[in-house]
């Protein structure tokens, strides 16, 4: 079996791109800390949002899709599944949920993990909670459409030691701080991908363990903002950085860098969005140094000028959690009227586009 030793990770050298991230968090997680000390009831919108958002890009990762409508209600638990794919969607709900709430009281440990698969799964009908009993396979298919094995993940048999040892190497360096908990995590979900415990459901849970320890390491960015909503955005070098990571694992001789690089990119990207979803509630006072409340109009004037390109009102919604749906439409209507910004399209397919960008003709609003 593969031997797994995270203490490892405490001698190795690392260059100066990952040494910038892991900074940049670093400052970034104070400075959320101390904004959620002080307003920490303002966040509650952005958690709601970011379930919904993380629930629907996580299984769409998969193929697993429905209806935006449809989601939100799963989501928020007005519905019940209506099939296959909704019962998946309403598995991960309620593990996300469990995270969210529970990250304290989860040690990482093998029954754990398996407990949180199980309700991953709960909803299917398929089995949950237990281990693989046959071989799988990571697949790839081919521009011609004929498919080959990119990789071959441990053994049925090899499967429940490997995850022990992978949780007991995290803990040993995380216990003892040998290790960064940002180097350390994309190492564990990059072994757990490659062991490939489950016959189903390997991805989803890879996304939530993520959350679960950067939870559990005081990193609490990815319950405001989506952090699954950035991974399914660049899917492609997600899975390439994937790929590069499993090559000579077998062998004890794979480079993990590609993939921790790939995961602290996501990482930063959802602290700088939470900072602008943030600036974007609370300007400046006459002094210059006094937060004051903004308007509600101040407040969609900024959301607006952080968009680039074409944005919509679901995404001036998502950006404004402490006014309502109302009040984010009048602010569109009144900077539509002052000719701040451009409306096109009607309906489903309203967008909006700021006039100091805007480069088509203008259109009746």
């Amino acid at each position: 079996m593969k031997a797994f030793d995270y203490t490892l990770l405490a001698k190795q050298r690392w260059d100066t791109e990952v040494m910038n991230y892991t900074n940049l968090i670093h400052e970034y997680k104070g400075k959320q800390d101390l904004y959620l000390r002080q307003k920490p009831v303002e966040l509650e919108r952005l958690v709601d949002i970011a379930k919904i958002q993380s629930t629907e890009s996580s299984n769409r990762i998969e193929g697993i899709v429905t209806t935006a409508s449809r989601i939100q209600a799963l989501v928020t638990e007005k519905t019940t599944p209506r099939n296959r794919g909704e019962s998946e969607i309403a598995g991960y709900r309620d593990v996300l949920n469990t995270i969210h709430e529970n990250y304290a009281y989860i040690p990482l440990q093998s029954n754990y993990i398996l407990q949180l698969h199980r309700d991953l799964m709960q909803y299917t009908g398929n089995p949950g909670g237990v281990y693989k009993n046959a071989q799988n396979y990571l697949q790839e298919t081919k521009p011609d459409g004929t498919t080959f094995i990119r990789f071959t993940p441990v053994p049925p048999f090899e499967t429940e030691p490997s995850v022990i040892a992978i949780c007991d190497s995290y803990r040993k360096v995380t216990e003892q701080r040998l290790v960064d908990p940002l180097l350390v995590i994309p190492v564990f979900i990059a072994d757990f991908l490659c062991i490939h415990p489950f016959c189903d459901g390997n991805g989803r849970m890879s996304r939530l363990l993520t959350l679960l320890l950067l939870y559990q390491s005081g990193y609490q960015v990815g319950k405001y903002i989506s952090m699954e909503k950035h991974i399914e955005k660049t899917k492609d070098a997600y899975y390439d950085a994937l790929e590069r990571a499993s090559y000579g694992w077998h062998e004890g001789q794979e480079d993990s860098e590609p993939f921790i690089k790939y995961m602290l990119g996501v990482i930063l990207a959802c602290c700088r969005e939470f900072e602008e979803r943030v600036d974007v509630l609370h300007q400046p006072g006459r002094n210059g140094k006094v937060p004051v409340k903004s308007s509600a109009i101040d407040i969609v004037r900024a959301a607006v000028k952080s968009r680039v390109g074409g944005f919509t009102k679901t995404e001036i919604l998502n950006i404004c959690p402490t006014i309502s749906r109302s009040s984010v439409e009048s602010g569109l209507r009144e900077l539509i009227a002052t000719g701040e910004i451009q409306k096109f399209g009607n309906g489903k397919s309203t967008y909006y586009l700021r006039s100091d960008a805007a480069v088509f003709p203008s259109q009746d609003v």
